[in-house]
């Protein structure tokens, strides 16, 4: 007699798994690269937060010089979460939101292009800028880049970028 076998349920897979490698906190120190016009100095942390469902980022600023429209005392959140309408409406698995001291409040789509690489494109109306974040994994060197583009314009120009190495 032949007996139909149920197979071995699959644990659900971890849609955050592929932001693993930005885990930890980074030194970070702005480039000349940027327009923004601002030299500053500070860390970053990314951790799982909310039982591990949402990835975390919190900037710290310590040192900061640059023009009077520049915000030294720039604070902000970014919070990056798994979405199955995402999925379905955007072709990603996850989303982000980014909040700030200054009041700005961006939506992102995440896609990683390759291992070590995450892309943050913002879903901005056609009336407005867009924004692009991203951020890329060298060993324990860590490089990011905040990049914006005019009103119905796909060219991005680096606002600011930043470097540095992993302190735990």
């Amino acid at each position: 007699m032949l007996t139909a076998q149920t197979p071995a349920p699959t644990p659900p897979t971890d849609p955050l798994a592929p932001l693993d490698f930005l885990l930890g906190t980074w030194s970070a120190t702005t480039s000349a690269a940027g327009s923004s016009g601002g030299q500053a100095a500070g860390t970053y942390t990314f951790k799982r937060d909310l039982d591990g469902h949402v990835l975390q980022r919190i900037s710290v600023a310590a040192a900061c010089t640059g023009p009077q429209d520049f915000n030294c005392k720039h604070r902000d959140e970014l919070t990056i979460f798994p979405d199955a309408n995402a999925q379905a409406i955007h072709h990603v698995s996850m989303l982000a939101l980014f909040l700030d001291n200054e009041g700005h409040v961006i939506y992102y789509t995440v896609t990683t292009p390759d291992a070590n690489t995450v892309i943050f494109n913002s879903q901005s109306p056609a009336s407005a800028p867009k924004f692009r974040l991203s951020y890329h994994r060298d060993g324990n060197k860590m490089n990011g880049k905040f990049e914006m583009a005019a009103p119905g314009s796909d060219e991005f120009h680096s606002y600011l970028e930043w470097s540095g190495m992993k302190i735990n």
